[in-house]
């Protein structure tokens, strides 16, 4: 099994995250925050990894620490576990209906990060969780794990519906993604016969 595990620990967070990426969709989560715990157990869900979170962070200034770095160790967690990424498929896109909101999430799993997020939030909140920190946990995603990323709330008019698309189209295709090829399930899928340099 691909598997990653990280401890990241500073003045402001102190976090442990284990990630298996041919797992079964089991998640074990706790933030302290409950709209992320929320998001990223559907992650796990959907994208069919088996996903750890054990995170303490200084809740008591925001949620903003605490969310980022959540996304800065399952990114370096998920990065571990690729390896030298043989055999996976590499690209990846979905369209990701929820309710009345439709997310379009594009991936490629290269090795180079960059984040595209288009996702006009409506209110500053959801419940207490500040809107801002979605775009703040995929940007903390996308460059420590080193992919390409293109996130893209086409409509949507219900904030939690808009979030939880991103989530779950972001799951659908990190699985497609990183499922392995059969076709190719030796090679690296670049002709540059690397990924990541």
């Amino acid at each position: 099994m691909r598997k990653g595990e990280i401890k990241r620990k500073t003045k402001e967070t102190d976090i442990a995250v284990a990630v298996a990426i041919d797992g079964t969709g089991q998640s074990s989560i706790e933030t302290g925050i409950g709209f992320l715990d929320h998001m990223l157990d559907l992650l796990a869900r959907h994208s069919r990894m088996d996903i750890t979170v054990k995170a303490k962070g200084d809740l008591h200034i925001d949620d903003h620490h605490t969310a980022e770095d959540v996304g800065i160790a399952l990114g370096q967690a998920m990065k571990q576990a690729l390896g030298d990424m043989k055999g996976i498929t590499r690209y990846a896109d979905v369209h990701l209906p929820m309710d009345e909101a439709l997310t379009r999430v594009a991936i490629d799993v290269s090795g180079r990060p960059f984040l595209v997020f288009k996702v006009p939030f409506n209110r500053d909140k959801i419940g207490t969780f500040d809107t801002q920190l979605v775009n703040e946990w995929f940007q903390a995603f996308a460059m420590n794990c080193g992919v390409t990323l293109h996130v893209e709330a086409l409509y949507g008019s219900n904030d939690h519906h808009i979030s939880e698309s991103c989530f779950k189209g972001l799951a659908r295709a990190l699985r497609a993604a990183l499922s392995i090829d059969p076709k190719a399930a030796n090679e690296i899928p670049s002709t540059k016969g690397t990924l990541g340099g």
